[in-house]
């Protein structure tokens, strides 16, 4: 295989667009700059489409009703290790229990009830004073827990 000059005849070889060398033009498309453009493209669109779709633009209205600053209520539910059940560190019977969070749920339905049990207490019990709550129209039901002792 010889890239030489071709005889073409007379004069033919010195006027081509390549200077007079005798190659012939390259006539292959580099898409490697091409790829690498379209990649990065894709990159930025994959990065950005999902800011787009989840930016929309809402007026809402305000209010002093919820600022973030609100604690919100709660009610303080203890249960010791005879099974006896406080409120508010006040002992009641499951009757009172059920009209103080009926009260507590009629001021507000956000109202949080904080229980407190021993740990001898049994599952059931738990259950049972959870579904009081529950029936007095309370269903956020925080468990209270002590942090475990540091290691040394």
């Amino acid at each position: 295989m010889s890239f030489g000059r071709t005889s073409l005849g007379s004069g033919a070889s010195g006027s081509r667009a390549t200077g007079g060398g005798g190659q012939r033009p390259m006539s292959d498309i580099n898409v490697t700059p091409l790829v690498d453009v379209m990649l990065v493209l894709l990159v930025i669109f994959i990065i950005t489409a999902p800011l787009m779709a989840s930016s929309i633009r809402l007026d809402l209205p305000r209010t002093d009703a919820g600022k973030t600053g609100d604690v919100p209520k709660s009610v303080s539910v203890a249960v010791d290790a005879k099974g006896q059940v406080f409120v508010n560190d006040q002992p009641v019977t499951e009757a009172e229990l059920a009209a103080r969070l009926t009260s507590a749920a009629a001021a507000s339905r956000d109202t949080e009830v904080q229980l407190r049990a021993d740990q001898t207490v049994p599952y059931g019990r738990i259950v049972a004073l959870m579904g009081i709550a529950n029936k007095a129209g309370l269903s956020r039901i925080g468990f209270v827990t002590e942090a475990p002792a540091p290691t040394r």
